[in-house]
């Protein structure tokens, strides 16, 4: 009984919307991120600095890619170097996390509406149209798409008229604080995604899904 009471206080989404990049997909490798650097002849710390700098605008498509890495570089690139940086980096962001993909899929398949949401820009976004492994969501909301991004409200609202789910029974999940917070803000439930794992334990005490992201941690 007191199981049964304890499942009943717990939330029952509707709909689980995921970010895509250390969410469903693992971190960015450090040899990715020391391979573009040593293109542009950048220390490793200058490059990042300067590759995030601009990233936002990329994800927003106010920046195509010669724009990109040519701010980056703070330098003219030969297109032959854009065009190796633009690999490089489109793919540094395509190695799934088998564990989440399982239980997307399988949410799915159980029923609940799934999407994701995430700010992307389009060499990465084409560059995931061409891989076997992502699984089917029914919503797709990618910042170069849209011409918005997190943190702005604009963009998870797209995502919920999308899903057809109204915020209080939608959850969103994400590794930057800044992009759950103002999810909170707009009544959508979240959690700051960190590991599997993590997820896993606040899910447990939080929240009711029809498929359970403990049985397939291992």
């Amino acid at each position: 009984m007191a199981a049964c009471y304890h499942r009943s206080l717990r939330i029952q989404p509707a709909a689980i919307i995921f970010d895509y990049g250390n969410v469903l997909c693992q971190p960015q490798a450090p040899a990715a991120r020391e391979a573009m650097a040593t293109i542009l002849n950048m220390s490793i710390a200058h490059f990042e600095e300067s590759y995030w700098r601009y990233r936002l605008a990329f994800d927003e498509a106010a920046l195509d890619p010669p724009m990109y890495w040519n701010s980056v570089a703070q330098r003219a690139l030969t297109p032959a170097e854009i065009a190796q940086l633009t690999e490089i980096d489109s793919q540094s962001w395509a190695h799934p996390d088998p564990v989440m993909l399982n239980w997307a899929h399988q949410l799915r398949a159980a029923g609940l509406r799934t999407a994701i949401l995430s700010n992307m820009p389009l060499p990465v976004r084409q560059h995931l149209d061409s891989v076997d492994w992502l699984p089917e969501f029914d919503q797709r909301t990618f910042s170069c798409d849209v011409r918005l991004a997190k943190p702005g409200r604009e963009i998870y609202e797209l995502c919920l008229n999308g899903l057809g789910v109204k915020p209080s029974t939608a959850l969103f999940l994400d590794d930057r604080a800044e992009n759950t917070r103002a999810a909170e803000t707009l009544g959508i439930h979240s959690i700051l995604f960190t590991t599997p794992a993590d997820l896993a334990a606040a899910l447990h005490s939080r929240f009711d899904t029809p498929v359970s992201l403990i049985a397939t941690v291992k």
